[in-house]
């Protein structure tokens, strides 16, 4: 999404969204966030049929940033709006219901290797899928150690 449109949205101006941006820079990696080149511009202005001005680039001074969803998220915590706080606060809504939903399909995979140790599941597709399961489920496990297994942090006695 481009900057100005995210800017509407969270009811804040453009140049607002900017400085956010700019001040908290370490917050959006390439991969959140990128500035259009004179190129990319001039091609979106092409596609734009109700442009004409060569002068002002549709009121644009500077090329405009565009955001993945990961920077649209990250937007939400770094502006002061309401709207802004108040998708910030949604979001993490959300990851706190992800994240027990995926809790929820620890039990299918049990079932499904289950099947798939007794060799009831010969199928090719359902096989894929059965190491699609193991493949997750082996990045949760590394991403979530067991607690015993969690370095200490603070201060030694």
């Amino acid at each position: 999404m481009m900057d100005r449109d995210i800017a509407e949205l969270y009811g804040v101006e453009t140049k607002v969204l900017k400085q956010a941006v700019r001040r908290n820079i370490d917050r959006f990696p390439p991969d959140f966030m990128m500035q259009m080149t004179k190129d990319e511009l001039e091609n979106w202005r092409s596609q734009n049929v109700t442009s004409n001005s060569k002068a002002v680039i549709m009121g644009l001074r500077y090329n405009p940033f565009c955001f993945t969803e990961q920077g649209v998220a990250m937007l939400s915590s770094v502006l002061r709006s309401p709207k802004a706080i108040a998708v910030n606060i949604q979001i993490i809504r959300s990851f706190v219901v992800l994240r027990k939903e995926i809790g929820n399909y620890q039990d299918l995979f049990k079932q499904v290797e289950e099947l798939h140790r007794k060799g009831e599941l010969r199928d090719q597709s359902i096989s894929k899928i059965v190491e699609y399961l193991r493949q997750f489920d082996s990045i949760k496990k590394r991403k979530n150690p067991p607690p015993n297994e969690r370095r200490r942090i603070g201060f030694k006695p």
